[in-house]
């Protein structure tokens, strides 16, 4: 044989064998796609849960209660991985990573979700509401439900349950306050959305966005900021006892928050998981409710045993607060809304 038809008879051999393994495997590169064995059956999905909020506060607990209920109820087939302390980036960043399709969630709030359905904002204007029961009803009302629909349809935001209640919002300073008049000058870290900002504004501080909450300590101790203000669920895990000597109770804000995926994400689900994914979250998100609740007093009691005053609503102008807050709402438009919501939810 010569040495020409020797080489093209290893030709064909070589090819024989490349092509007998494609037709055994079906392809020659696996698909980054799947997280399983190539059997859909078999696949696993990930989710990543994203939050600024510390290890140890009801939220973190809660959402870690929710990943084990989806791991049983799915067989170990959909995890929820959770990264508390801001670990996966900003709120801001970790919402356009999901956008883009990865399987990331978030801890968002209605101010956040404004940059995308406007009026959802109002969720997160000073005074809104008395009490959790009213916070349950908003969020249940048709109003509301249509602004997740809008999150979803023109967004690509989908709302995963809107009831995780984080509790009152107090001013964290080293001075008292009892009136809008105490915040004149003083620089008070709020998250980075307008209805946040004008708010805190039209109760009298002077608002910093540029601080995550994961840096509150650090940016009082380097005196970039005054103060804070936060639901006592998240100041105590926090330690902020520790730099900030004085709690003003004025529950300027009934914290409401919700978890979000992205609609490309969420889409690549089995409808089973997909359920699951959501009754269980419902579930941990009424639980975790009432643990903040349940524990507000436990926590309070803590801090003022480290040293902390702690100045009760009665002993604050709440009325004035509240007749101040009224200019948020001018400026942001949501005069008419919050007539309409109240109406929504049968409060006079």
């Amino acid at each position: 044989m010569s040495k020409k038809l020797k080489v093209i008879c290893i030709v064909f051999v070589c090819l024989a064998v490349v092509f007998n393994l494609v037709g055994c495997s079906g392809s020659t590169e696996s698909d980054p796609s799947d997280e399983g064995s190539g059997n859909d059956e078999d696949k696993v999905y990930t989710l990543k849960m994203s939050t600024q909020l510390s290890e140890g506060t009801p939220f973190v607990k809660g959402f870690n209660a929710w990943a084990e209920a989806v791991k049983e109820r799915s067989d170990g087939k959909l995890i929820i991985e959770v990264y508390p302390g801001a670990a996966l980036g900003s709120d801001e960043d970790v919402i356009e990573q999901a956008l883009q399709g990865v399987n990331v969630a978030v801890l968002t709030d209605g101010g956040r979700m404004a940059n995308y359905v406007k009026d959802i904002g109002i969720i997160n204007t000073a005074y809104i509401a008395e009490n959790y029961e009213e916070m349950v009803k908003i969020v249940e009302s048709d109003t509301f439900k249509e602004w997740t629909s809008e999150l979803s349809s023109k967004h690509g935001i989908e709302v995963l349950n809107f009831g995780w209640f984080d509790g009152p919002r107090h001013f964290l300073t080293n001075k008292p306050i009892y009136s809008p008049s105490d915040l004149e000058g003083v620089l008070i870290r709020t998250p980075g959305a307008d209805v946040w900002s004008k708010s805190i504004e039209a109760l009298g501080a002077t608002p910093v966005s540029t601080v995550g909450w994961a840096e509150v300590y650090n940016a009082v101790q380097s005196k970039v900021i005054d103060g804070a203000e936060g639901q006592t669920s998240a100041s105590y895990p926090a330690a902020l006892h520790e730099v900030l000597n004085t709690m003003s109770q004025t529950g300027h804000f009934l914290l409401m928050n919700g978890i979000i995926v992205g609609e490309k994400w969420l889409s690549s689900l089995p409808e089973e998981y997909k359920t699951i994914l959501i009754e269980e979250c419902a579930i941990a998100a009424e639980n975790a409710s009432k643990e903040v609740i349940e524990n507000a007093s436990v926590f309070e009691a803590e801090m003022a045993k480290a040293g902390m005053t702690i100045i009760p609503p009665e002993e604050i102008d709440i009325e004035a607060f509240k007749k101040a807050s009224d200019k948020a709402y001018e400026e942001l438009g949501f005069v008419e809304l919050r007539e309409k919501i109240y109406k929504d939810i049968g409060k006079k």
